[in-house]
């Protein structure tokens, strides 16, 4: 239908955020063809002007990395989940009957859409290829209430964020639960409000808040474009804001890293055998496999009960190097079951 459209002549604003995630390569590419606009504000973040932010607004910065609440379902859950120890099934069951989520909610709690949303972003901010198989995608449903408990008490909050980040190595595109300090901005971001961070080299860190769905907020963005659109189409197509900030023949494809390859810090919660002698050998295991532990401690459990949970929160490793010490530590016989870990960014560099 786009490409119908172009070759028609005709202009065209989408909030579709899978199409152009998916296709928007060969959309751009035979708008500037035909000498023609797609835009597409409503399709990342609903009414928050990300979009024209990050190509227009902050197009005197080299953008360093953005994490992102971009999906309201997700973050309404997440949202229940800490402020009322709620289960996921069942705050999950709300938001489908609120029209939250869909009745195949698959795509919002498997952050499925969140990478649609942050690959578009990513090559806005990054001028790269548009692909969204690049990204690293975990959902929310594997998500324990008893971490985001625990995470409420040493005080950050757990948010699913798209997080993008150039390093020498290559671009990071990611979307996972995470844990963030409350003390973050985005953190306080609840129910089913949108927020993105952006890190830029001459303006520093710009927080772009506010409704990220829903029929008003998602016209706004269109009514927006539509505006763009009547305002330019009558000058020269050379004076126009390319669809991604560059011309497509500008488009560079940049070295994605590998989530083994991802430095951060981490939250391991497991359950040991409350006896001397099993938490050094734990530690000699993170020590070995090169993780420096930031802080460490046991939950109280009754007495005739022989295994107590251990908390431990690394400072920045390898994933790589956590996943090895993960391995060893589940096989150790003085630990019931599988470790738990969470990523951690305090984005503040």
């Amino acid at each position: 239908l786009v490409m119908t459209a172009l070759d028609n002549g005709k202009h065209v604003v989408t909030a579709n955020k899978a199409l152009i995630a998916e296709h928007g390569m060969e959309i751009f590419a035979h708008a500037e063809k035909c000498n023609l606009i797609v835009a597409y504000e409503a399709a990342v973040a609903g009414g928050i002007p990300i979009i024209k932010g990050l190509r227009e607004g902050l197009a005197g910065n080299r953008i360093n990395w953005m994490a992102g609440i971009i999906n309201g379902t997700t973050n309404f859950i997440l949202s229940e989940m800490d402020s009322k120890g709620r289960e996921f099934a069942d705050v999950l069951t709300e938001a489908q009957e609120k029209g939250y989520a869909e009745a195949d909610p698959t795509f919002d709690v498997e952050g499925i859409d969140a990478a649609h949303k942050l690959v578009i972003m990513a090559s806005l901010a990054f001028a790269m290829p548009l692909d969204s198989t690049k990204v690293f995608t975990d959902g929310i449903t594997k998500l324990d209430p008893q971490d985001v408990a625990n995470a409420r008490e040493m005080g950050y909050a757990v948010k699913h964020l798209g997080i993008a980040r150039q390093t020498d190595k290559g671009v990071e595109l990611r979307v996972h639960p995470t844990l963030v300090p409350k003390s973050c901005l985005i953190a306080g971001v609840d129910d089913v409000l949108n927020a993105v961070m952006v890190n830029a080299d001459a303006v520093g860190t710009t927080l772009f808040y506010g409704p990220g769905a829903g029929a008003a907020p998602t016209a706004s963005s269109v009514v927006a474009d539509i505006i763009d659109v009547a305002r330019v189409m009558n000058n020269d197509p050379q004076s126009w804001v390319p669809a991604l900030g560059v011309s497509t023949n500008a488009v560079a494809a940049r070295d994605i890293l590998d989530i083994q390859e991802i430095e951060t810090s981490f939250y391991m919660r497991f359950s040991a055998l409350d006896q001397s002698g099993v938490l050094s050998s734990i530690t000699g295991i993170m020590a070995d496999a090169g993780i420096s532990i930031e802080a460490i401690s046991q939950k109280e459990q009754p007495a005739t009960e022989e295994y107590v949970d251990v908390i431990i929160l690394t400072n920045i490793t390898h994933e790589k190097s956590l996943d090895a010490a993960v391995e060893q530590i589940e096989q150790l016989e003085t630990v019931r079951g599988q470790v738990s870990f969470i990523r951690v960014e305090h984005l503040d560099q």
